[in-house]
């Protein structure tokens, strides 16, 4: 962990988080935006010099642990995952694959969930979306249809329509990568798929999407 990221955050000891802490602050998922909500202020840590706002990694654990449990209540095919970004497109499909869960990847279908006649219409019991922004159309189709929202969110999102938080950097291509990959773990725990201290057999690096420059761009934008 370098002197700057050491800076960042609370140091916290070894074993009390889900994974080693250098390894979650080298994927940046404390990482936010230059902006920040009222609602995203209680897991926010500081604010750095050059203007973009720092998460608490050690509340993403614990929104992680019980985001998890909360979860692993649900039939496995219930559980849906939405990610319209291209950073969130294969750690949703991955995740789904480990957990048994159904992925909702690319452009979202207005009435996917809510429109009877739609021929290739889901009915989750919860949803899963990778950044609220981004999948605005899944968040308020879910809610309508009274499906609850867990929500990964940076510093830059607000609450409306989402029941569960997980805060983090939303936008990082393994920041998002290991997000749901800990998540994907966590929930086979719970389950009691794995030992509670067990692994699966995915790595991060199976769930990090693999870009080539011009991708690169669009899952920037």
């Amino acid at each position: 962990m370098s002197e700057e990221e050491k800076e960042e955050v609370e140091v916290i000891g070894e074993g009390e988080l889900l994974l080693p802490q250098d390894v979650m602050l080298s994927a940046g998922i404390h990482i936010g935006t230059r902006m920040k909500t009222r609602d995203m202020d209680p897991f926010i840590y500081r604010v750095r010099p050059d203007g973009l706002f720092v998460l608490d990694v050690k509340k993403t654990d614990e929104r992680i642990r019980v985001s998890a449990k909360f979860l692993a209540r649900f039939e496995p095919s219930k559980i849906a995952a939405v990610a319209a970004r291209l950073y969130g497109r294969s750690p949703v499909e991955k995740f789904c694959e480990v957990v048994g869960a159904t992925p909702i990847i690319g452009r979202f279908i207005p009435g996917l969930l809510s429109n009877p006649l739609y021929p290739n219409r889901i009915e989750p019991s919860v949803v899963i979306v990778s950044d609220p922004k981004a999948d605005v159309q899944a968040v308020k189709e879910t809610s309508n249809a009274g499906i609850p929202v867990v929500a990964l969110c940076s510093t830059d999102n607000d609450f409306s329509y989402v029941d569960l938080v997980i805060p983090t950097n939303n936008k990082g291509r393994r920041a998002l990568a290991v997000i749901y990959w800990l998540l994907a773990r966590q929930i086979m725990r719970e389950r009691g798929e794995i030992p509670p201290d067990g692994e699966i057999s995915q790595s991060i690096d199976d769930f990090e999407v693999k870009l080539s420059r011009e991708e690169r761009k669009e899952g920037e934008a």
